[in-house]
């Protein structure tokens, strides 16, 4: 199945938005999944003021990892992310379960991009 993973880390290091994407796209190909692409959206404030583990954040580093894996694995995914205190919200979004429904998805997810209906 293919899934949208849309993420928000905390902002001012991009190390540390690298190393999480290296890890949701590790256990990804781990369990033999397929990475198909991840965009980086850069930093945005957010639409609110969230708190998350005792700070405020006004402001994200926003990016998407888009994959076709396993329930499991993407079971594993969002445990792993959600114990990561560098994590301010995200998002596994399944995107279609047969080949007709994810033929013409890409791997980029440019932003304001979207299906046509």
């Amino acid at each position: 199945m293919l899934y949208e993973l849309i993420a928000i880390v905390r902002p001012g290091r991009l190390n540390e938005v690298k190393e999480i994407a290296k890890t949701a796209g590790s256990i990804v190909l781990a369990r033999q999944g397929v990475v198909r692409g991840l965009t980086n959206w850069g930093t945005f404030l957010l639409p609110k003021p969230l708190r998350k583990h005792g700070t405020k954040h006004h402001a994200g580093h926003y990016f998407i990892l888009r994959f076709d894996c396993s329930a499991d694995a993407q079971h594993t995914v969002k445990r792993t992310l959600s114990l990561d205190p560098r994590m301010i919200r995200y998002s596994l979004v399944k995107m279609g379960r047969t080949l007709e429904d994810i033929k013409d998805v890409g791997g980029d997810a440019n932003w304001g991009e979207g299906r046509k209906y």
